[in-house]
């Protein structure tokens, strides 16, 4: 079998687009929940491919190449298959993103004007090392009417085909082409090149390939480079509560973007508060770096200056003792990457003016970083988490993969109408009703 080039895959892609936005919600859902039963079905053989994909990187681990996060983030297992078909039949659940009218606007009688979602039409995303990103994406691609080019890392070749091959059979009533993988490397730099035929690119990866993307491309860009999410620990803390948030922040899956690298302690509360957490990090492995406050206090290794801007994805936490709410702001605003902070806190006024000050995507008072995440935010699931704040921020689920188009009902009416001394005038009243076409004819 040929085959294709990736040029010839963005052209079927950009034919499907046209084709899916027409398909009903029922449909796409239908196809959906499809996807979720033949990974349930086919558990063995995409188990089996992934432990390929693992065998090769932990080959690659010991020699120096791979870090243990990136091995992590690559391991499927049953518990997280499920979890996978789980995400794909919540997206099917969610409302149908497509046709919603955001607006209704009479411009005049018989001339009215809706203003009403659709889908953005071909989405570009590259991602590296979690194979369970591929479905994500192709979920929330279908669910949204938009067709999807999907670039995977080498070091989850095997995983991504499989389930490639899944999608691809499972949705084979779906347009021919409304997905489509491809694996070369330098198939990237032809992506990046072709403005005229993809409308959105969705990197998942290091903030130096991020920056690449963005920097040699004219197409638009969505997505985060880092992910230095803070926990601060503020002087009127329940500190019982404020262990375990800090502890799961660190410990429920260190390797992903959400999780804490930074966490910021009171000094009024830091006696207390630190030998309490230091011991649950020990007991999970995780490394503590402190400054010298810190270390006064709690046996750890010296923070330098680079671990404040250091994304982790691993099992090691830097810790840093504040005098005030005011200067952990600071601290957040001159190292963070405008992903996900909270503080902990009993006091809401004190927690407003944390949440308030800050311009990362989500904040959070009394509340883990992990909850940073689409399916949690109810999304269905997410393509990835934007800092940006043009377009989507945060998770982007289903409604970060819309855009809108402007429908206009009229009986014949010419603008000429609207101008010189006789003009006519518009009344431009809004009111509650959805775009249906020929409307005007149904009254």
């Amino acid at each position: 079998m040929i085959e294709k080039s990736t040029g010839t895959k963005v052209e079927e892609a950009q034919t499907a687009a046209l084709q899916l936005a027409k398909i009903s919600d029922e449909d796409r859902s239908n196809a959906l929940h499809a996807i979720a039963d033949s990974i349930a079905a086919r558990q063995d053989e995409i188990l089996e491919a992934n432990e390929m994909d693992v065998r090769e990187a932990k080959d690659l681990l010991a020699a120096g190449e791979y870090s243990q996060a990136l091995v992590d983030r690559l391991k499927l297992s049953p518990s997280k298959l499920e979890n996978i078909t789980e995400m794909v039949r919540s997206v099917a659940s969610q409302d149908d993103p497509l046709g919603k009218t955001q607006t209704a606007r009479e411009l005049d009688e018989n001339l009215e004007l809706y203003k009403c979602t659709v889908p953005i039409g071909v989405i570009g995303t590259i991602f590296e090392s979690r194979p369970d990103a591929l479905v994500q994406i192709a979920a929330l691609g279908l669910k949204s009417g938009n067709a999807v080019i999907l670039k995977g890392g080498s070091e989850a070749s095997h995983s991504n085909r499989i389930l490639f091959e899944v999608i691809q059979e499972a949705t084979a009533e779906m347009p021919t082409g409304w997905s489509q993988l491809i694996e070369a490397r330098a198939d990237v730099d032809t992506l990046l090149e072709m403005d005229d035929s993809i409308d959105l690119l969705m990197p998942r990866g290091s903030s130096e390939f991020v920056r690449y993307i963005q920097d040699n491309t004219s197409i638009a860009v969505l997505g985060h480079t880092e992910g230095i999410c803070h926990v601060y620990v503020d002087d009127k803390a329940d500190l019982s509560m404020a262990t375990e948030i800090a502890y799961d922040a660190k410990v429920q899956y260190p390797a992903v973007c959400n999780a804490v690298e930074t966490l910021l302690v009171h000094e009024n509360v830091a006696a207390d508060f630190l030998p309490k957490i230091a011991e649950r990090y020990i007991e999970a492995d995780i490394e503590m770096r402190g400054d010298e406050a810190s270390r006064a206090i709690v046996e750890m290794e010296q923070a330098s200056r680079d671990d404040w801007t250091t994304e982790y994805g691993d099992l090691v936490i830097s810790v840093k003792i504040v005098s005030s709410l005011e200067e952990a702001i600071d601290h957040i605003t001159t190292y963070g990457s405008k992903h996900t902070e909270s503080i902990v806190t009993e006091d809401s006024d004190r927690a407003s003016f944390f949440m308030r000050s800050l311009d990362s995507a989500s904040v959070f008072h009394n509340a883990s970083t992990r909850f940073s995440d689409g399916y949690r935010y109810g999304l269905g699931a997410e393509v990835g988490i934007s800092t940006g704040k043009i377009h989507a921020r945060g998770p982007v689920g289903l409604e970060g993969l819309t855009t809108y188009q402007y429908y206009l009902e009229g009986d014949g009416q010419v603008v000429g109408t609207y101008s010189g001394t006789d003009a006519k005038q518009f009344t431009h009243e809004d009111y509650e009703e959805s775009w249906n076409p020929g409307s005007l004819f149904e009254r």
